[in-house]
Order: C-alpha cells, then structure tokens, then sequence
C-alpha cells in the first residue's frame, strides 16, 4: 500500500495536462471499442475464432465487451483507473497473442500494442491530479 501511495505523491507532483487527455483518450478509445463489439457481436467471434476451441472461450466474449465497456469509462472519468486497467491487461495481452495465432492483421497489432503500452504507463502513473480519484481524496 504504501508502494501505492508513493506513486500517487509522485504523479500529482508531475501531473501534466497531455497526460490527462491521453487518459481520457484512452478510456474514450476502450468504451468505444465496447460499444462496437456489443453492437456487433460478431465481430467479437471473428476475432476469437482461432481459439474458439480453447476452454472458457465464451466467457472471455462475454468477458471484453462489458470490461472496455466500464472500464473506459472508469478510466476517462479517473476513477479507479489502476483497477480497470488491470482488468484491460489480459484482454490486450491477448489481442496481441491472437494476432500471432490466427491471421495476422498489423492495424489490429499496432493498435493492441500500442493501447497495451499505454495501460501499462497508466498502471504505474495512476490516474494523475485531474481525475474523479484525486478529487474524492481531496474531499476526504
């Protein structure tokens, strides 16, 4: 915990506001791709379809679109971000690993690696000064 808070400390004293926007860039970004995928499922089992044969494949369907769905908004908003983006890890690590097992689609790699980077700067950065989190500390 205290690894945490030393983290926060450093990251409201250099708390920058291109940092904030690409937050909510990237929250804006997965609640989209959430949306998309639950309004066209389908699209979802095209990507899956070379593991389609794994255990627990359709738990992960139903797994992704609800996880991009609230966690982009968790993580536009700043609110718990560390935990959303925890929650963001596996399904991006797996767009990468899918990209290699299927059919390889470089826009789709590109965008899974570079959105994974992000999650994992944010992972460690936290949600920064201008965020619901911050807020609510200050309200305490």
């Amino acid at each position: 915990m205290g690894t945490i808070k030393t983290l926060n400390k450093w990251a409201n004293a250099h708390t920058y506001y291109p940092l904030d926007l690409l937050r909510i860039v990237l929250g804006v970004f997965l609640f989209t791709k959430g949306i998309s995928f639950m309004a066209n499922s389908q699209i979802l089992m095209d990507l899956f379809s070379p593991i389609q044969n794994i255990a627990g494949g359709m738990i992960t369907v139903h797994y992704v679109a609800p996880a991009h769905f609230i966690g982009g908004a968790l993580i536009a908003f700043g609110l718990l971000t560390r935990w959303a983006i925890i929650a963001q890890l596996p399904i991006l690590i797996g767009a990468i690993l899918i990209n290699f097992v299927g059919e390889m689609n470089t826009t789709n790699l590109v965008v899974a690696t570079i959105t994974l980077l992000v999650c994992i700067f944010f992972l460690f950065y936290g949600s920064g000064k201008h965020s619901a989190d911050y807020y609510f500390k200050m309200q305490q």
